[in-house]
């Protein structure tokens, strides 16, 4: 009798751990992984030093509705990071409901030179692409819909060049730069990544850095792999591509981005905010 219950007690120890995997990934990937957040911090151009760096945070992909804990954890994550540059790289939000809490969480985050590009969401969101324009320049951000801006942080010229989305708009490096003066760094922000697949940048205007999202890191990614990645990934995923060299384009960092769209679930995918020193070139 006993050596009969033995493997009767294993079976169902193991149907108990088959059901209960797949509840246990439900309670993270709907309650645990949405509510985390990684604050990951990359070096970028060298040894940092303290009179040629530059601190950017890089924050994607928000897909806001409403402006409670995980708001307010970005940005004590923003606060924390103590930003020269703060990057919105698309997808602030997905509906005309979220731009109140959009204009709360904009309003809160460090007055510091601020940029933002347009996402696929801000294209179907319902909100006129106008909107977001008007709402960035009434809290000091810059807005860049085939925009490029010059800066001199430290005394160094760095040019951040914002194209629009890959698949709303119509992305046109050429337009953003026009007659714009080259510098010794310049920082490409394009929401989806397969755009570094296509930058098509004037030669005098390569990119030293392009910084993208949209993807989620794939959103519901078990062990890491991806179950689908949105149209406009191309062959990105997540964090760095290009970084060692050898590569003719230009180094790109994809954000796994803060927020959820289409299913309210985060799966091996944990919400990111984007940390970078970079040690800019001189003249």
């Amino acid at each position: 009798m006993s050596g009969a219950l033995l493997p009767r007690r294993k079976m169902l120890a193991a149907s108990a751990a088959v059901v209960g995997l797949p509840v246990a990934a439900g309670v993270d990937g709907l309650l645990i992984t949405p509510r985390r957040l990684d604050v990951t911090r990359h070096t970028f151009g060298g040894s940092v030093t303290a009179a040629s760096f530059l601190r950017i945070v890089q924050v994607s992909d928000l897909h806001i509705r409403g402006f409670g804990a995980v708001e307010e954890q970005v940005i004590d994550a923003i606060v924390a990071a103590r930003p020269d540059v703060i990057v919105h790289t698309g997808d602030m939000l997905e509906s005309p409901r979220g731009l109140g809490p959009l204009r709360e969480f904009l309003g809160c985050c460090p007055a510091v030179p601020s940029f933002a590009v347009p996402g696929n969401w801000e294209y179907s969101s319902g909100v006129p692409l106008s909107e977001f324009g008007r709402l960035c320049d009434a809290v000091g951000i810059e807005w860049l819909v085939n925009r490029s801006v010059a800066m001199s942080p430290a005394g160094t010229a760095l040019r951040i060049t914002g194209l629009d989305d890959l698949r709303g708009g119509r992305p046109d490096a050429a337009a953003a730069l026009g007659t714009a003066e080259p510098a010794p760094n310049h920082l490409v922000l394009a929401h989806c990544p397969a755009l570094r697949d296509q930058l098509s940048l004037p030669a005098h205007h390569p990119a030293d850095l392009v910084l993208s999202g949209h993807t989620h890191g794939g959103q519901v990614a078990p062990l890491g792999m991806p179950v689908v990645l949105p149209p406009g990934s191309g062959r990105y995923v997540a964090g760095w591509y290009g970084r060692e060299g050898g590569d003719p384009l230009p180094p790109l960092y994809v954000s796994r981005g803060i927020g959820m769209s289409l299913i309210p679930v985060r799966l091996g995918a944990v919400p990111e905010v984007a940390v970078f020193e970079w040690t800019l070139a001189g003249e």
